[in-house]
């Protein structure tokens, strides 16, 4: 009787297991998406135009030896200048198709192919086109961003990085005219035109008021001989107040290079570049990490380095309490002939800012060369530190920093596309 009361039994649990089997392969988990890192190349082949044409290519290996930075993969397009990198994503000011002001994503597929995604243009186009400036950005998260339209040039654009919408806007009239609101020879007025910065849930916006209502407006045509910088609580969207750099004119000329950077314990470092294109009153000023004004004790002047005055600051990279960037070795000189961008006059320094004596270290290894302009000075990438060099007498590449000794080494070199403008390792889905 038990023998036949058992039969039933296990025939139920067999059928049980089958059933939940099937059950299983009818509805598997999904497989964890894998990832898998790229190292990206930016290069600029067009100096002279203004159109920053160039290749982006992206490579399964840290590179080594001479590279090419043209090949099947490769995006080509205008607007190579220069990017924002955060959590992964690549972002662009212009367009790759016709060079339009605005904010394009740039994307790495796993197979290494670059392509250009989704692009956040100006409200207004013609607007974009007659004031420089649509698309500076800045990210707080994977979901939030900052950046200035010139259809709205008082108000502060708001996006998500990751499905590239635009948000909402941060109006912020009341700060911009809170002073010349009635000056006749104040031709434009802008917030967040040249500089987004975010520090400690605060956004940093600087007020433009522009002279000039011709051309490059709101470029070394400050009416004040101040930088006037708005502070915005990031939570409530609330402005708080108004911050200055004192005697220094224009507080940067609109690129990808942000010029700006943030120390190791979250100084924030500016850089000024002065009352011209070619310098005068430049300056770098720092905001410290638990602060929100500007630090009145410590400031390092283009006039520290030579006193003549005749340059200025146009890039920083700091970490550690030293700082790093671009001088030129002569005096500048702009327009078609100038030397300001086309000759071998930018040497590298570096800078202990806890020295008094405010000592310019000149670092060897790393070539003098042309201006960085909207390329990075310096990347992180796998623990090296590299710094751009880019020479008219034709080196071209990435020099691996030596902390201990103050000098450089070429890590690689490239010999197609371009001068180089970025490098960056980023993962890819």
């Amino acid at each position: 009787m038990k023998k036949w009361n058992l039969i039933p039994s296990i025939a139920l649990g067999v059928l049980t297991l089958w059933m939940s089997a099937c059950s299983k392969n009818d509805s598997p988990t999904p497989p964890k998406e894998e990832t898998s890192s790229r190292y990206v190349l930016i290069t600029l082949a067009d100096r002279i135009s203004g159109n920053k044409g160039g290749f982006i290519s992206s490579f399964a290996t840290y590179p080594s030896g001479t590279i090419s930075n043209a090949n099947a993969n490769s995006l080509e397009g205008q607007g190579m200048g220069g990017w924002r990198v955060h959590n992964n994503m690549i972002f662009k000011m212009f367009s790759t198709s016709d060079y339009t002001s605005g904010i394009e994503k740039v994307m790495v597929g796993k197979d290494g192919a670059v392509t250009a995604g989704k692009f956040i243009s100006s409200k207004v186009p013609t607007q974009a086109a007659k004031y420089f400036g649509t698309g500076n950005l800045v990210i707080h998260n994977d979901n939030a961003g900052y950046y200035w339209d010139a259809a709205e040039p008082l108000k502060v654009q708001q996006f998500n990085p990751t499905t590239m919408g635009n948000t909402g806007s941060i109006d912020l009239s009341e700060a911009v005219n809170a002073r010349g609101k009635d000056e006749a020879a104040i031709k434009f007025r802008a917030a967040g035109q040249k500089f987004l910065a975010i520090k400690n849930g605060k956004l940093y916006v600087n007020l433009t008021y522009a002279k000039n209502d011709v051309s490059q407006v709101g470029f070394f045509d400050d009416y004040y001989p101040d930088v006037y910088l708005a502070v915005v609580d990031i939570a409530s969207g609330k402005y708080e107040k108004t911050i200055r750099i004192k005697a220094t004119g224009s507080i940067a000329y609109i690129n990808e290079n942000q010029m700006y950077d943030f120390d190791s314990n979250g100084d924030l470092y500016i850089v000024t570049q002065g009352t011209s294109a070619t310098g005068g009153k430049s300056k770098i000023a720092r905001i410290k990490a638990s602060e929100s004004d500007i630090d009145q004790t410590w400031e390092l002047k283009f006039s520290d380095f030579r006193a003549a005055d005749d340059g200025k600051f146009t890039n920083i990279f700091a970490k550690d309490g030293r700082l790093i960037f671009t001088l030129n070795t002569v005096k500048l000189t702009g327009g078609p002939t100038g030397n300001i961008n086309g000759d071998d006059i930018w040497k590298f320094y570096s800078l202990d800012v806890k020295d008094t004596s405010k000592k310019f270290n000149a670092i060897s290894g790393v070539p003098t060369g042309t201006n960085p302009g909207a390329a990075m000075v310096a990347v992180e990438v796998d623990g090296k530190l590299l710094l751009r060099g880019a020479t008219k007498a034709g080196e071209n590449g990435y020099y691996e920093y030596n902390w201990a000794n103050n000098t450089a080494t070429n890590s690689f070199s490239v010999n197609v596309g371009g001068a180089v403008s970025g490098f960056v390792k980023v993962d890819t889905k």
